[in-house]
């Protein structure tokens, strides 16, 4: 045999040898990537047996991703804190993930869970509550606990009993489980946002934002529609000025603790702070919670002549400009 044969068939055993070689190393690799896949579907798509269907799990607002990761863990939502870091860190997700209330109605791996987590997919729906202009804290207690499954009304009472005339009534949307204090911040600063909104009404009115509450309480009881709330304001912003006693009778039924209270003898001879029969000026206090139309008619009072009103029987406004007008429209209107 020839040097040159045995020198190509050496050749050719090499390359055969490093053909096997190259497949066994792309079998062991494709064994790895199916085994990469396999533990990466396990780690990312499949859901734990522990997986709280239907339960309700509480994500709080200031939450950190930390803190979720554990709270989603502790929950059985996942198997791994680390892959669930990792992954929405890889991802880029980790600042998107929405708290809240979530309720998840099958079980889900960490992508379809990251998922409905960063596009605030809570699974439930919230409770819709609405407050009406004019409310007050009370009112809005048993509304919210009306509204709201097991809503905490005596905690509620202790946060906002200082806020009277500063939780603005409008329509909400709660979830469940919304806590006292939760409810309470959201109805104080959707009146910080709302007031923000005629800033320079109320800067125009020369009036204090407090006083303007107050007026605004007030009107909310007295008079109906914007045009009659200014009438009204006009007139009683005068007898403020003049020194005069308000003598407004919606005073008495915050003090009672009744809607539509007509104030009796005894009432009209109280000594309480907010009997504008005995006592000048403005009550201490808002006696409801005043909607942005009040709060623009306090500041945007109506100049007439008039020094008195009274609501007729048929829920229309009458004026007066003397003690003796108002007598007569009494007699024509009211009694």
């Amino acid at each position: 045999m020839e040097l040159t044969d045995i020198q190509s068939r050496m050749v050719g055993f090499r390359n055969r040898m490093w053909g096997m070689r190259a497949r066994l190393l792309y079998a062991a690799l494709a064994l790895v990537f199916l085994i990469g896949i396999g533990i990466a579907s396990y780690l990312l798509l499949l859901p734990p047996r522990t997986f709280p269907t239907g339960a309700l799990i509480s994500i709080p607002e200031d939450a950190t991703v930390s803190e979720m990761t554990s709270i989603l863990r502790n929950e059985g939502a996942i198997r791994s804190t680390f892959v669930f870091r990792a992954y929405t860190r890889l991802t880029m997700q980790d600042r998107s993930l929405a708290s809240g209330f979530y309720v998840f109605e099958r079980p889900l791996g960490i992508v379809p869970l990251v998922y409905r987590m960063t596009h605030s997919r809570h699974g439930i729906e919230p409770y819709r509550v609405t407050l009406t202009e004019g409310m007050t804290v009370d009112d809005m207690a048993v509304a919210l606990a009306g509204g709201i499954p097991g809503f905490d009304t005596e905690a509620f009472l202790e946060l906002a009993s200082t806020s009277e005339g500063y939780l603005f009534p409008d329509t909400y949307f709660f979830m469940p489980g919304t806590e006292a204090d939760d409810a309470f911040a959201r109805l104080r600063a959707r009146f910080d946002e709302r007031v923000e909104t005629i800033g320079d009404i109320v800067a125009a009115s020369g009036r204090t934002l407090p006083e303007l509450v107050i007026m605004a309480s007030l009107l909310e009881r007295e008079a109906q529609g914007q045009e009659d709330m200014r009438v009204v304001a006009g007139i009683l912003w005068k007898r403020l000025d003049m020194g005069m006693l308000l003598q407004v009778d919606a005073v008495f039924g915050y003090i009672n603790g009744e809607n539509g209270y007509t104030p009796t003898a005894a009432d009209l001879a109280s000594d309480s702070p907010y009997n504008t029969y005995m006592h000048e000026g403005l009550p201490p206090g808002p006696i409801s919670n005043p909607g942005i139309e009040s709060l623009i008619a306090a500041a945007t009072p109506t100049p007439t002549d008039y020094l008195y009103y009274l609501t007729g029987r048929d829920g229309k406004m009458y004026y007066g400009r003397t003690f003796e007008e108002h007598k007569q429209n009494r007699a024509l209107y009211l009694d």
